[in-house]
């Protein structure tokens, strides 16, 4: 593996911002408006050094006029917002010690791989750490030997004579991560990086990123609508939704606990099933819901008195449903749909869609009825007003 230099960027035409050893981001209250549209509602958020932090949500959410305002892009309607312990609400983008990715690339298409990486480079100043000599433009050799690094991690020595139209869609990727960390800023802001690549590219380049935070250990903050993106490489997932912050946590904290019914439906592949219905203690079974063809157990460690006949919203993952004759539940089968290693039936109870997860290929017809049984411990339960878990 490559070493790493220790060359750090200075902020702007040369006044060291002096927290190279500090790159946490924390938003305080931070809210954003365009005329009489919020688009960040009072977020709350700390980004702590080091960390790799996806801000996930659908289009609209958000998540980019957040990464925006971390660059300085975007000015800050009300709050503060923080790198390290500095309040950056009215400082310069160049001197915040950033370095932003976009979907779209962004290179020079009259230069080569070598110049596109090198760019950042020709126009700001950088300090040696530990020599105590003030900011300064780096010499040739150096920013030739930054270059040569950056292209050795991200395997594009071999292009680097090439210009922009004679390289494929990931190469260009690759390039516009290099040329961001070459400057071995404070924190990588990345805007959808791979959107605009096929499935089995966006999958490697997934790797690629992972392995570049290893090496470099410096904060990242992506930005997303891909939840697979986010389940797979960040060390935490905010998930927005119309401005707001509606979870943070590591991908299994959302995935087991979600917060609200707009996290459970929005993390896994495919969403958590939802089902509305009444509480229920009459069967003998211990207490339940009611969902009208069949009923839901309630999960034991469930600590929300629940009254007889309450309305819920309980939720179920595709993975902890499973046919069986002798299940509570009746689905209407819809379609099913065999994946190799699994089968997805998709289906229905009431009005209500459902999909079950299944190992193997399942014997079913569309048109059908298959009855399910429920493992209890994975139930979720949520308030229909509200759309809170209930603890």
């Amino acid at each position: 593996m490559p070493t790493l230099p220790s060359l750090r960027a200075s902020g702007g035409d040369g006044a060291d911002p002096g927290r190279d050893e500090v790159a946490s981001l924390t938003f305080e209250s931070v809210t954003k408006r365009f005329d009489d549209v919020v688009a960040v509602d009072a977020l709350d958020l700390e980004i702590h050094d080091g960390e790799f932090m996806v801000l996930l949500g659908p289009s609209g959410c958000g998540k980019t006029t957040a990464l925006r305002m971390i660059a300085g892009l975007e000015e800050i309607t009300e709050g503060r917002l923080y790198i390290g312990d500095r309040v950056v609400n009215d400082v310069d983008p160049a001197r915040r010690d950033v370095s932003m990715v976009f979907q779209s690339y962004a290179l020079y298409p009259h230069m080569t791989v070598r110049r596109n990486i090198e760019s950042p480079l020709l126009v700001r100043k950088y300090r040696v750490d530990g020599d105590g000599a003030p900011p300064r433009k780096l010499t040739k050799a150096e920013r030739a030997a930054r270059v040569d690094e950056a292209a050795r991690v991200l395997g594009l020595t071999e292009l680097l004579d090439r210009k922009p139209a004679a390289l494929s869609g990931g190469q260009r990727q690759r390039v516009a991560l290099a040329r961001a960390f070459v400057g071995r800023p404070q924190a990588y802001l990345m805007d959808e990086p791979l959107s605009n690549l096929d499935a089995k590219l966006r999958a490697a380049t997934r790797l690629e990123l992972v392995d570049l935070h290893r090496r470099v250990q410096t904060t990242v903050v992506y930005v997303t609508h891909d939840q697979v993106e986010a389940m797979t490489m960040a060390d935490r997932i905010a998930i927005m939704s119309a401005g707001r912050l509606q979870q943070v946590g590591t991908p299994q904290e959302v995935y087991d606990r979600p917060a609200n019914l707009f996290v459970a439906q929005f993390i896994g592949t495919p969403p958590m099933n939802t089902l509305t219905g009444t509480v229920t203690t009459d069967g003998g079974t211990g207490p339940a819901v009611d969902v009208g063809h069949g009923r839901v157990p309630l999960p034991p460690g469930l600590t929300t008195r629940l009254e007889e006949g309450r309305p819920v919203v309980v939720g179920v993952r595709p993975e902890h449903l499973a046919l069986s004759d002798e299940g509570p539940l009746e689905q209407k089968v819809r379609a099913v749909e065999w994946l190799g290693h699994e089968c997805l039936v998709f289906g229905a109870i009431g009005d209500s869609p459902l999909v079950v997860r299944q190992t193997g290929l399942a014997r079913l017809e569309p048109g059908g009825t298959a009855r399910l049984v429920v493992d209890p411990a994975h139930v979720h339960v949520f308030d229909p007003e509200t759309t809170e878990r209930l603890p």
